[in-house]
């Protein structure tokens, strides 16, 4: 099979001929001897979920005009740098502090985000919502690119998702008690907004799959299901509602203690998740979720590749063997590590990277080793 098919397959909730194996490294990666098999297997035999290009979400689905510059620069140590998004509803601006000589350059602490204040959050729930442009010709030469490599996935603005990853975090979750009206203001019509976008894609031909991130700070300790159920469930029930109207499939992605909200997930319409986390980075039991969800959604992970700078090949083996063993039956899984790039876009020097490709090296052996349809991991 090749990989389109085979994550199809899987997702159909049918076996394909193996495992499909989802796995992708950094670009400070690449600079590494020990990464050009790991190369090679990203490039011509693993099984990618693409993001494609379709529209353009400018700042939480406002036009923006972004800017950034360095407001403080210490050589060797670290530098600050101001980014600011100009919208029709007012300028929004965050600073960021990064460390000079990481690996990687993205890796970085807020020290303001661009929400801040009530007033801001008031001015982005008021704020007019244009329709967000779409580009299908953009669309169109992404699933070319793509072609039997893999399966394109249009993203998706999740309206409270990406405001809590823009805003104070604390603020955020003070302004359900503090100002509710407001809040459910802007995620009513946030919301409306992107699901207004589905149907217009369906209307152009694009789609049918599509994702959305940032589900793991809508589950505890950021929420429970009382709110879960009055902030989240209706809100992305109205886009889910879309997608299926126009006959396509939604995948999220969700880090750390979903569990016990896998059939609440199901039952908004979520059709896939990744990457399924074990404790201590999550507290999923992946045979039980198998149990029951997955045939109603395909699940994807359970492999802690955050501990790849501390395990053996021979733990990794193990790890991946246990979770093929208990959601590849059947069909509706894939393997993937639960960081990501597999944790190569946040090691600090090159002898983690060593590391963490030695494991990779682990992950992708064992998944080709247990993989295989029918499964006797």
């Amino acid at each position: 099979m090749d990989s389109r098919t085979r994550l199809l397959t899987a997702w159909s909730f049918q076996e394909p001929d193996r495992v499909p194996i989802e796995i992708v490294l950094a670009e400070p990666a690449y600079a590494f001897a020990e990464a050009q098999p790991i190369i090679d297997f990203v490039e011509n035999q693993a099984d990618h979920f693409r993001g494609v290009r379709a529209a353009d979400w400018g700042f939480l689905g406002l036009p923006t005009q972004y800017h950034e510059e360095i407001i403080e620069d210490v050589p060797g140590d670290y530098y600050r740098m101001r980014r600011t998004q100009t919208t029709p509803a007012g300028e929004f601006y965050g600073i960021t502090l990064h460390k000079h000589g990481t690996l990687t350059p993205n890796d970085f602490y807020w020290e303001r985000h661009y929400i801040h204040t009530k007033e801001e959050m008031r001015r982005l729930a008021e704020a007019n919502r244009p329709e967000i442009p779409l580009d299908a010709e953009a669309f169109r030469q992404g699933v070319a690119r793509v072609g039997d490599r893999g399966l394109p996935l249009v993203g998706l603005l999740h309206p409270l998702g990406r405001l809590v990853r823009e805003a104070n975090l604390t603020e955020v979750y003070g302004w359900f008690l503090t100002m509710p009206q407001v809040m459910h203001r802007y995620l009513e019509r946030a919301n409306q907004q992107v699901a207004e976008t589905v149907a217009r894609m369906g209307e152009l031909g694009i789609g049918p799959h599509f994702s959305a991130t940032a589900h793991e700070m809508l589950t505890p300790p950021w929420m429970g299901h009382r709110q879960f159920d009055e902030w989240v469930f209706p809100y992305d029930k109205m886009v889910n509602d879309a997608i299926h109207d126009m006959g396509g499939k939604l995948r999220i992605h969700c880090h750390g203690n979903c569990m016990t909200f896998l059939e609440q997930f199901a039952d908004m319409g979520v059709d896939a998740i990744e990457p399924l986390e074990h404790p201590p980075f999550g507290d999923v039991d992946l045979a039980e979720a198998k149990r029951l969800v997955g045939h109603r959604m395909m699940l994807s992970g359970n492999v802690a590749s955050q501990n790849f700078l501390y395990m053996s090949r021979e733990e990794v083996r193990q790890e991946v063997r246990e979770a093929i063993r208990a959601a590849a039956p059947g069909g509706g899984y894939s393997l993937r590590p639960a960081a990501g790039s597999a944790g190569t876009n946040s090691v600090q020097d090159p002898d983690q990277m060593r590391k963490f490709l030695d494991n990779i090296d682990a992950f992708i052996q064992a998944g080709l080793e247990f993989g295989q349809y029918p499964i006797k991991a």
